[in-house]
């Protein structure tokens, strides 16, 4: 029998568009579902300027396909030498919404991220002055730091002392992994909330590593055990306002990805919706969809939620294309390893 759910429009708010080819080939996927994203900065060269952003907003919308509504919610990449001024007068405009914080090297294109975070201080106070949210990706980057224990560590060493030191700044932990970042999330007062992945919700490092290993399941942070995937299961599909969509959907071509040392990300963009909606309905919550895809991000964001809706349909096993074409080679779409019967109208 053929079910039906209606939900607002939903946003993603963590995504990677990249530039040039790459953006053109990949933009369409969001845009077709998804109303608005936050854009991640973290271009050759990474966005640190309002102008930069400004530009950048205007090479994704020249990329839009005539016919799509769409709305790029930009970022700027938080560095030692970032600007307060600058970035207080961007977000005073509405061009940017959030700032990125990278520690230097935790993943892709991050090596002008931060080591020094006294460094960024006086950027953090004005931050929480006027009310900017900070995105953070959440692992420190040091060597005797095991891969899998990055974010927990991450919490008590960097993020717990920031949110300290400088009261009422607004963060947003993105991506987060392990039942030590929901935790960390539920102890706290509301000017803290999470992103959850799509691709989190359903892999764990076996499905990484057992039978050889998968490339195209490998993304940072790295997906845990299957504890830290049940308790993000648990947080996404609680109707908990903290906790909210971001898929960090990340474009690589598979000549990248599949190489003696690939890149980290998985690309959900395509067919995220579908895979929610079987997620959730895994876990007898379906009717927290909404809640998780389009309304606790615009709650946290302080914008309004999308006038327009979308309508998922479960029937016969739907299909998607098993990679995108790019000017610059293939790209993966997410395979679950599972049959989807739920489709976007």
């Amino acid at each position: 029998m053929t079910q039906s759910l209606t939900l607002h429009r939903p946003d993603d708010w963590h995504l990677h568009l990249r530039d040039g080819a790459m953006l053109r080939a990949v933009l369409p996927e969001t845009a077709r579902h998804f109303g608005r994203a936050i854009i991640m900065p973290n271009l050759v060269p990474p966005v640190i300027t309002g102008d930069q952003a400004a530009a950048y907003r205007d090479r994704i919308l020249a990329a839009l396909p005539e016919g799509m509504n769409f709305e790029p919610l930009m970022t700027l990449y938080l560095t030692e030498e970032t600007n307060p001024d600058d970035l207080a007068a961007a977000h005073a405009s509405g061009l940017i919404k959030s700032v990125k914080l990278y520690p230097a090297g935790a993943t892709t294109n991050s090596s002008s991220g931060v080591s020094n975070f006294d460094k960024v201080r006086p950027v953090l106070e004005r931050m929480a002055e006027i009310g900017c949210p900070l995105c953070v990706h959440g692992e420190v980057t040091d060597a005797d730091i095991d891969i899998f224990d990055r974010e927990a560590v991450f919490i008590d060493r960097v993020l717990d002392p920031i949110r300290r030191t400088t009261p009422g700044l607004r963060v947003v932990m993105e991506h987060i992994t392990t039942a030590n970042g929901v935790d960390y999330v539920k102890a706290n007062d509301n000017d803290l909330g999470a992103t959850i992945t799509t691709h989190h919700l359903i892999i764990n490092r076996n499905h990484i590593l057992v039978g050889g290993i998968k490339p195209h399941y490998y993304c940072l942070p790295v997906a845990k055990r299957e504890e830290h995937r049940l308790a993000l299961r648990k947080a996404a599909t609680s109707g908990d306002a903290r906790f909210f969509l971001g898929t960090d959907s990340a474009p690589h071509t598979d000549d990248n990805k599949e190489s003696a040392c690939g890149c980290a990300g998985c690309f959900t963009a395509t067919n995220t919706m579908s895979l929610l909606a079987h997620v959730f309905e895994e876990e007898n919550a379906l009717d927290q969809l909404e809640k998780f895809s389009s309304l606790n991000g615009p709650a946290f964001y302080r914008l309004s939620v999308n006038v327009a809706k979308i309508t998922l349909t479960k029937g016969d096993q739907v299909t998607y294309p098993s990679h995108i074409e790019t000017e610059d080679g293939p790209v993966t779409v997410f395979n679950p390893g599972f049959d989807l019967h739920w489709r976007v109208e």
